[in-house]
């Protein structure tokens, strides 16, 4: 679980950096392209490109293409706003998939969640505090991140059934590589020399850290490996310091622990050991 919140952050740093000088559609084909090829070694542990196979193609490719889009948007509100920011409003997806899996699917709403549901879209009213000073665009661009991300989080749940990690992230790969490949085309430049060492670590990290995820998961209760991704915020505002000489304010940091506090609220419901690992 440490290794990978090491590699989403290294995701978050290197994303800054590659987006500096090329645009997102491009950024996000050459990951996926890139990752591609990182990813057969596992591929081909689990039985090759046969092994590969699935018969629910539709639920993959419509799980990638809100991905395809959350992601465009996480990238965009990185270059906009500061990296604690971004990471904070990320973590509102759980209540999205809260009110959406209620709605849609029909889970119960309990009263933790009502609970964590309400510190979310409070510590979301915090940090963009409307009216209070010019809003961001970045800052709504990351919420509707947010909300994509749970759209995803939601169908991920239906390909967890009968699909293995290596195999829902094998099939994201090539959706999001054909879905994103005429954007990119229409953008496209190519990278300075010193651009490629970032190119293949956002391609690396943004692969693999799902999957240390997902084994993390697999080895422990998710209210023991889950929380600590929490870490990423608090870690990523030192990081934006250190780097970037960003600084949060209070009321920021406290709409942060407000949602963070509501998900780990959450997490603490008695058949919280039940939960089984479910890769992103």
């Amino acid at each position: 679980m440490m290794a990978s919140i090491a590699l989403l952050l290294l995701m978050a740093v290197s994303g800054r950096a590659i987006t500096r000088e090329i645009d997102v559609f491009q950024v996000m084909e050459m990951r996926s392209v890139i990752a591609f090829f990182m990813l057969l070694p596992l591929v081909y542990r689990e039985g090759g490109i046969r092994g590969m196979g699935t018969r629910i193609l539709r639920s993959h490719i419509g799980r990638n293409v809100a991905h395809y889009i959350g992601q465009f948007a996480w990238l965009m509100g990185l270059t906009m706003i500061p990296m604690a920011q971004v990471i904070a409003i990320e973590f509102t997806a759980p209540t999205w998939a809260a009110i959406m899996a209620a709605g849609f699917l029909g889970e119960r709403l309990t009263w933790r969640k009502i609970v964590a549901i309400l510190f979310g879209l409070v510590g979301v009213v915090l940090i963009l505090r409307p009216g209070a000073a010019p809003l961001n665009p970045g800052h709504l661009i990351v919420l509707g991140a947010a909300f994509v991300f749970a759209i995803s989080f939601i169908t991920t749940k239906f390909l967890t059934r009968s699909d293995s990690a290596t195999k829902i992230i094998f099939w994201m790969l090539i959706i999001q590589s054909v879905v994103g490949l005429v954007p990119a085309l229409r953008v496209w430049t190519w990278p300075s020399a010193g651009l490629w060492p970032w190119i293949f670590l956002i391609a690396f990290t943004g692969t693999f850290a799902h999957y240390c995820m997902a084994t993390a998961l697999a080895h422990a209760d998710a209210t023991v490996a889950m929380p600590m991704d929490y870490l990423r915020v608090p870690l990523s505002a030192l990081l934006g310091y250190l780097l970037y000489a960003e600084v949060v304010d209070g009321i920021t940091a406290l709409g942060a622990v407000l949602i963070l506090a509501g998900n780990l609220f959450n997490l603490r419901r008695p058949n919280a050991g039940c939960i089984r690992a479910t890769p992103p």
